[in-house]
């Protein structure tokens, strides 16, 4: 028997699932619960782990699926760095080939594509890599084609970019504002035009200044949904209670990059070195400038708890929030008819097992203690 958090709340019992792998009942028992059952976690900003950089192309989504699968992240976006057209032509078509074959049992299932960038600010590429443009109709014409596009980063404070967010949202693709350095004016008439989301917030966007807000105070004052990455690197804890107390539905992203789950040492990002270092829990450039994470969501799930998150809180913000952002109303909550995506944790939300779509992932990495 486990607490299992629901939408409506937290009982205590045990799952059902078809054969279908969905969920057929919720069983409410009395007794001691031997742990906890959650959502699976979905993720919808993910570059890399286990080794392996989604720009790569071949099997590293493979790979970088089962190293996610196995730290609790039971779907998410496949996202790509800001590159030529050549590049993002191959791995969209890499992308989309895996989605088509039978899913794996130990990999995260992939819901599409998180294009970060091309589009983006030259003058705010964190560590992205210096391939950005203006977008066109005809090239997100050409990537759409490519593969199941869910979700674009752009920066926009270009007009070109804010006057395809129409056409994007028509089609059902999600749009979010990143490495920007749109005025505050220029952020709320893309937020008009449909771009609801936030990219990593306070990562690569104008920031706040009272007589001259940025992207930040767009976000803070008017969002309801936004990316954040708590490994406590990116951003500083009391900032991240900031921006939970402004925005309902701001949801964990892991931001995570080749080196998530490997040894300290040089990994890749797109056409960039970077570089894992002891005690940390995201990489560098080679000049020392922050880039990608490694955090991992089982982590970001104990990370929202050391702030004193409810496990129902911290859960929503993990799972339920991106798939509401997404559209998806069959993952990230446990309730009949929803696939049987879901992770187990001991008493101190460590994690045992990973299920998806009913399934156990094999032998899924044991977390630290909280």
């Amino acid at each position: 028997m486990w607490n299992i958090i629901t939408p409506a709340g937290r009982l205590r019992g045990a799952l059902e699932v078809d054969s279908q792998g969905r969920i057929s009942a919720i069983k409410t028992l009395q007794g001691e619960a031997e742990g906890w059952i959650l959502p699976g976690f979905i993720d919808l900003h993910i570059h890399g782990g286990g080794g392996k950089d989604l720009m790569e192309g071949k099997d590293a989504l493979r790979t970088l699926t089962q190293a996610h699968a196995r730290c609790g992240t039971t779907s998410l976006l496949a996202t790509t760095v800001t590159a030529s057209p050549e590049s993002l032509t191959s791995v969209l078509s890499d992308v989309r080939k895996f989605m088509e074959e039978p899913r794996s049992t130990d990999t995260s299932r992939v819901l599409g594509v998180h294009l970060e960038g091309p589009f983006v600010n030259l003058d705010k590429l964190g560590a992205q890599p210096p391939e950005s443009r203006a977008a066109t109709r005809e090239e997100i014409d050409h990537l759409l084609a490519l593969a199941d596009v869910r979700l674009i980063t752009m920066a926009t404070e270009f007009k070109e970019n804010l006057e395809l967010i129409p056409y994007l949202t028509e089609r059902n693709v999600r749009v979010q504002q990143g490495h920007t350095l749109a005025t505050y004016e220029q952020s709320l008439q893309a937020m008009y035009s449909g771009a609801k989301g936030f990219a990593h917030l306070y990562n690569a966007m104008s920031g706040i200044h009272h007589r001259n807000p940025g992207v930040l105070a767009t976000a803070l004052a008017h969002a309801e949904f936004a990316e954040i990455i708590p490994d406590f690197e990116h951003v500083h804890p009391g900032a991240l209670l900031a921006a939970r107390r402004a925005i309902p539905k701001l949801y964990a992203v892991t931001d995570a990059c080749s080196a998530m789950g490997m040894p300290d040492g040089e990994y890749r990002l797109g056409t960039h070195a970077i570089y894992k270092y002891p005690c940390m829990s995201a990489t560098r450039l080679k000049d020392g400038n922050l880039a990608a994470s490694t955090l991992s969501m089982d982590q970001a799930l104990r990370n929202f708890l050391k702030l004193g998150m409810t496990p129902e809180e911290a859960s929503a913000r993990l799972s339920l929030y991106p798939a509401e952002f997404l559209g998806v109303n069959d993952r990230g909550r446990i309730e009949v008819g929803a696939w049987a995506d879901y992770v187990i944790l001991d008493r101190d939300f460590n994690l045992r097992e990973v299920f998806i779509e009913g399934i156990p992932v094999p032998s899924p990495r044991h977390s630290k203690e909280i």
